[in-house]
């Protein structure tokens, strides 16, 4: 007989909620629910290291690219400040495809890693998803693993793609109700577009996914309740299509020749005609981090055969009424 499905870590999205109180009208503020969301994960972090060993995150960086160099930087200071312990392995950008593999197997068979994650980008000599199969999908943090992106489809996934698991969780915490809602996802990549609009139909939306071939990308923004944009592009949508009333997430973030970053949506003319906009910085991006804590977490869990309850460690078994399976993004 098929065994129910039993999240490893249900969050209290009442707790959440509370943290999003007091916020700028009109702002799904990631900064707030994301310090919320570290402060259950620092809760369950504490307990395992009671037990110990550590839940530990290895993140392999590749080459000297500015950005990925601070990202990593921003993951390893999560790491610090959760009780998390976490290793950077560094390697030169010349390193090749079959070595890179060699390391990521090696830390994939490591007893002493919980979670681990490849920086994207890597040198175009190197092909990102036969690596990311070269991860453990157990320790896959990122959620990027064709298995765990076909749990996700199956609704069994423990390890979700961090960007849109974030994004959910920041909608649920504002209270947005998604359910019958018509969402479109500007973007179709397999790490945050793709994912994205899967969560989404999970929750009961009726998701239009566009790409650089969509014939009207203004009006599919336009009929949209919810709309969620990740391409990389400066302002690509322009705030005068969203419509009146609409949720508005930009994963986008670029940085403009002044200095200043800007995100996929055209910002101040969006908050205009939206219910909630993300700003940028402090939307999205302090979600994905929080959730990748959060993911860490759960692998941990995941490798000590246990759950958490919302107080204390069990086992599966002593899961009470499907308890931990209550809250799915």
């Amino acid at each position: 007989m098929t065994q129910p499905f039993v999240d490893r870590f249900r969050l209290d999205i009442d707790a959440l909620r509370k943290a999003e109180e007091g916020a700028d009208p009109g702002i799904l503020d990631g900064s707030r629910i994301s310090d919320a969301l570290e402060d259950q994960v620092a809760e369950v972090v504490s307990a395992l290291n009671e037990r110990g060993p550590a839940p530990t995150l290895a993140v392999v960086r590749i080459g000297d690219d500015p950005a990925s160099e601070i990202y990593v930087k921003h993951k390893t200071k999560a790491c610090r400040r959760l009780g998390i312990e976490s290793r950077h392995v560094h390697r030169s950008a010349d390193i090749s495809e079959s070595d890179l593999l060699g390391l990521l197997d090696e830390l994939s068979t490591d007893e002493e890693v919980d979670g681990l994650l490849l920086q994207l980008p890597l040198p175009d000599h190197v092909d990102p998803y036969r690596c990311i199969e070269h991860i453990a999908p157990t320790k896959d943090v990122d959620g990027f693993h064709p298995q765990n992106l076909g749990c996700l489809m199956a609704g069994k996934g423990h390890l979700e793609a961090c960007t849109p698991r974030g994004v959910m969780t920041l909608l649920r915490a504002t209270g947005v109700d998604i359910q019958g809602k018509n969402a479109v996802v500007v973007g179709r990549s397999r790490t945050v577009g793709r994912p994205m609009a899967q969560m989404l139909v999970r929750a009961d939306a009726t998701v239009t996914v566009c790409h650089r071939h969509t014939k009207d990308l203004a009006a599919e923004v336009g009929r949209s309740d919810i709309v969620v944009v990740a391409t990389g592009v400066p302002e690509l949508v322009s705030g005068e299509w969203i419509k009146e009333g609409s949720i508005v997430v930009d994963v986008g973030i670029s940085r403009e020749d002044s200095g200043s970053l800007v995100g996929d949506v055209e910002f101040e003319p969006a908050r205009e005609r939206a219910q909630l906009i993300t700003p940028v910085p402090g939307g999205v991006g302090p979600m994905t981090v929080a959730t990748l804590m959060e993911n860490t977490t759960r692998a941990a869990l995941i490798r000590r055969g246990l759950c958490w309850d919302g107080n204390r460690l069990v086992t599966p078994e002593e899961v009470e009424d499907g308890a931990c399976a209550e809250y799915r993004a």
